[in-house]
Order: C-alpha cells, then structure tokens, then sequence
C-alpha cells in the first residue's frame, strides 16, 4: 500500500508544474466543523436557525445520507482527508500519528499542491494529536494559520475556550478544573491538551462579539487569507475548520437569544435497544469532564452505561449546543460573502461537512463514540461551478469527499482510493454511487465475558453497515485490519429497520421475520471484509 502512494504521489508530482499553468482551474474552500450533526433547516430542522449553511444548500448539493467512517474527531478526519477508512490509515483513537503509520500517505490537500493550488488552512482540520505539530505542515504549501492573541476582539483572549473573568481567572492560577479519568484521578496535561484540554462550565453564554471564541477569530483570518490568495492569481484550497459546537457549548448571547429554552427538542426515545447489549452504549464520559453536569444526572458512571440527565439539563444543554451551531452558521456566512465580494463565488468549489453526529439525549446517550444512527450521520454539502443544486439520498461516506474533490477540480482521481466520486450524484440527485455506508467503533466485551477470554482485555471492532433501510452491525473478537475475517470471531450482530423503527428501540436480528434480510445483509459484509483485504 505504501508503495503504491508513493509511486501514485510521484507521478502526480511529475505533471503538476504543467497543471500549475493553467488559471481557470477553480478554487476550493474546505469547511470542517466539529460535532456538528445533521441539525441544519436543509436537513429538515424546523427549529434551528442556520440561514447561511442553508445558502450554501441552495448553491449545491446537500447528501442527505452521509455518514462518518468512524464517530470520533481523529478518525473520521484522517479518512476524509486521506481517502482512506480507518483500517488503512490505522487511525482509531486520538492519540496514534498519521504519518507514524503512514509516512507515504497523500492527503487531500497534498493532492492540491500537486495539481498547482496554493494549500493554507486555519481552525481544526486534522484532529491536532493524530498529526505532527498538530496540523501536518506538510499539507499546507504555505505555513497554516494560528491566532495570536491580539487577534481577539478587544485585546481578549480565550482562556481554555472561555471568556468568563472568573475562569479566566482561575485558569491563570492553574486552578481550572481538569479532566479527569474514569476513576477520578487527574489527568496529565498531554492527556487533557488531547481531549480539547481542561474542563470548565459545558457552556458560556456572554453578551461579547464573535471574535471573543475561537471561531470568529478562525473566520476573520480566513478572510484576509482569501483575499490575499484570491489576488496572487493562482487557484487555491482553502481549509477553514470551526470549533463549535464541541463542547464546552460557548456562543455570544445573540445566538442564545434566537431560541426559546422552552422549545428545544428533547429526545422522543431515552432508553437502550430491546435485544442490545450493554457494551454497544457509552456513558457520556466527555459531557461529564465538564462542571455542573453530573449533579444533574440519576447514575454516575456505572456497568449498565446509565445516565439519566434531568429534562431541565438536557432543554439547557440543547439550547447551548444549538447557539453554537447558530454561531457557526453565522462564520459561514462571512465565508461565503467573502468570496462573492470578491467575485470568485462561482469559481470556487465548496465543501461543508461535520466530522460526525452527536447524541443529545437518545438511547440516554450524550456525545459520539458509537455505531449509532445519531453519531455515525454527518452533514455533508457539496457546491461547484456549473452543477445544478438539489438534495440526493444516495448513501454517502466520508471517504468520498477526496475522489469527489478530484474528479470537481478536473484532476485524476488516484485509483487506491477507499472512496468513489459523488459527481455522478451531483449532476443527477437521483442516482446512486453505492448500496451501503460503513462505520466501525472499538470497544470491550461486557464484563461478565471478558473473563472468560485469556487476555482479560476482551477488544472488539464493531463495523456497521447502513443500507437505505437498515443498520447491520458485526461485532468482532480481538479482529484487526490485517486478519481474514472468520464467523468465529463474530460476538453480537445488531440489526435495526429504519422504515418500522427510525429510533432504533429494538434490535431485530433474531427476529425470525428478518432472517433473509439479515443473511443477504451478512453476505454483503463478508464481500466488504474480502474486499478490504485485497486492497490491504
């Protein structure tokens, strides 16, 4: 595999001073926002307020079936932006290199810099502890942006993401609050810097201008990057990501006061699948690192992954997640201005996406880190020069975005690639590139079984297939991505209809009734697992 990259880069290096040539060939803005779930008025949201993200939806197309490879921040970006599934890229926490796995690999705006674009990026793209000097500088063909802190509005500037004075305070006293581990025992601050860092309030909600938080510094550096691309007359990738709405859920007062507390959509369904097992949920350990979330909630951690987070929390904790995807949409919106100001709009191919779904409550479940509908779904809009807008419900996948973004910007689409080209799609809404999307999560067998296995660590991969109807989900026995798959490795299938059952309370694979769907579905994951192991 290595090999073949290499070879692919070289000679997709040895024409690129002949691409570089050429002027018409259209600029690309990357946009990557963190956590944000498919809670957009393009994708049905009848509450949520994102006037400029539902723009960009008028300009393109809107994937209304794109799904993660993996619902955790460094995985599911090192495919995106490599082309490649968490298998290939041996990404499957927040904590292993990119390159320390991969030192051939060619990610996606490598690729640009071959095909003659300037690279530049700012915000999180990768996930900073899964690549060197947390943004991969040899991605960027020139050197990525970072905020200084006389770039915040007024002199401020943001103090473990808060602008509270009392944090701010505390913070400068080293007396924040910081992670912890699930045992309670602090965490090393190379531990906490990997998980976003130290641990104040879940939210902020202050009365202060956008380039007070991260993100509307993010988009006023973008700006001026922009324009100074825009004016050296030679295309350009540009890569913007937003923070929010990650925790903590911090947003300026405005966005706050586009919603009603009282109206925030609280989850119909807060309990687990009939017929699941234990292991297949997660406690919300990220959501409580936070302060004044746990006092809220029935249980402390324990065996069975219960919570049971007060109504009154969880209206308040949508409300700030929802003020922080607003927030978001507003810094979008200065992008896209941007670009028309300066005349370049329809010149420039746009690609919006969140790096996976959330959880706000469902299945009694905050956060990603499952094989579930609500954290494995992810937003994905894509809009280009000359192609119509529309909405497609063919299944989509992350590891689609590079082919795509090759195929849009007239370069050649590099045949190792794990993904398929979603252009056929956008220039029809109603084909379809592919039958299934895959996700997969790593986790423990549960207890009572880990003792029976000799090892005492009882490792699980959990792929999931999601068909237009159905999520078939394999959970594998200590299988890892150089093994032929075998049927004896297999510990617990799940198996939802999204048709009968769009919550997923009951898990159907034992249901005599879905037997044939079940096998034709199981056949269809043994022919991925064999095609994963040519390719490997």
């Amino acid at each position: 595999m290595k090999k073949l990259i290499a070879v692919a880069l070289l000679g997709i290096l040895s024409i690129a001073p002949i691409i570089a040539q050429k002027k018409s060939k259209p600029n690309v803005l990357f946009i990557a926002v963190d956590d944000l779930k498919p809670v957009l008025g393009c994708y049905g949201d009848k509450i949520i307020k994102t006037p400029n993200i539902d723009r960009l939806a008028k300009m393109g197309t809107v994937f209304l079936n794109n799904y993660c490879q993996q619902a955790v921040c460094g995985p599911t970006r090192a495919s995106l932006l490599t082309g490649m599934r968490p298998d290939v890229t041996k990404i499957r926490d927040l904590h292993t290199k990119m390159r320390d796995m991969n030192p051939n690999i060619v990610t996606l705006p490598e690729y640009f810099i071959s095909q003659g674009y300037t690279t530049s990026g700012i915000g999180k793209i990768f996930h900073p502890s899964c690549v060197d000097k947390k943004f991969d500088p040899q991605s960027w063909s020139i050197p990525f942006l970072v905020a200084k802190e006389s770039d915040y509005s007024n002199g401020l500037s943001v103090q473990k993401h808060y602008q509270s004075p009392e944090l701010k305070a505390l913070s400068a006293k080293e007396e924040v609050l910081t992670a912890q581990d699930g045992k309670g025992k602090k965490k090393s601050k190379k531990e906490a810097d990997d998980e976003e860092g130290a641990r104040g309030p879940a939210f902020e909600c202050l009365d202060l201008p956008d380039d007070a938080y991260d993100d509307g510094v993010s988009a006023k550096l973008a700006v001026k990057q922009i324009e100074m691309l825009n004016a050296a007359k030679k295309p350009f990738f540009m890569a913007v990501g937003f923070r929010k709405p990650h925790l903590p859920f911090v947003s300026p007062k405005k966005y706050w006061d586009l919603y009603k507390r009282e109206d925030m959509p609280v989850a119909e369904f807060q309990e687990h699948a009939a017929n699941s097992k234990i292991f297949s949920y997660q406690y919300p350990g990220e959501l409580t690192n936070y302060s004044g979330v746990k006092e809220f909630a029935k249980f402390d951690k324990n065996e069975a992954n219960e919570f049971g987070l007060a109504i009154d929390k969880q209206k308040e904790l949508i409300h700030a997640y929802y003020a922080a995807v607003s927030y978001t949409d507003a810094q979008v919106g200065i992008l896209l201005n941007t670009l028309e100001k300066l005349g370049t709009l329809n010149n420039t191919i746009i690609v919006l996406w969140g790096d996976h779904g959330w959880h706000l409550g469902d299945h009694d479940m905050w956060g990603k880190h499952t094989n579930y509908e609500q954290a494995t779904k992810a937003p994905l809009i894509i809009a280009a020069p000359g192609l119509k807008a529309g909405q497609t419900k063919s299944m989509t996948e992350f590891v689609d975005v590079y082919p795509t973004l090759c195929e849009l910007s007239g370069g050649k689409v590099p045949t190792y690639l794990d993904g398929k080209s979603l252009v056929p799609v956008m220039k029809n809404n109603k084909a379809s590139v592919k039958e299934y999307a895959m996700s997969q999560y790593p986790r423990k067998m549960d207890k009572a079984d880990i003792n029976k296995v000799e090892d005492g660590k009882g490792k699980l991969m959990g792929y999931s297939m999601r068909t237009e109807q159905y999520r078939y989900t394999i959970w594998l026995k200590n299988f890892t991505s150089d093994q032929a798959y075998s049927a004896d490795k297999v510990y617990n299938i799940e198996l939802y209809d999204y048709v009968k059952d769009p919550l997923e309370k009951v898990n159907v694979f034992d249901d005599k009734k879905y037997a044939e769907i079940a096998a034709d579905l199981d056949k269809k994951l043994v022919a991925y697992f064999k095609s994963k192991e040519v390719k490997l």
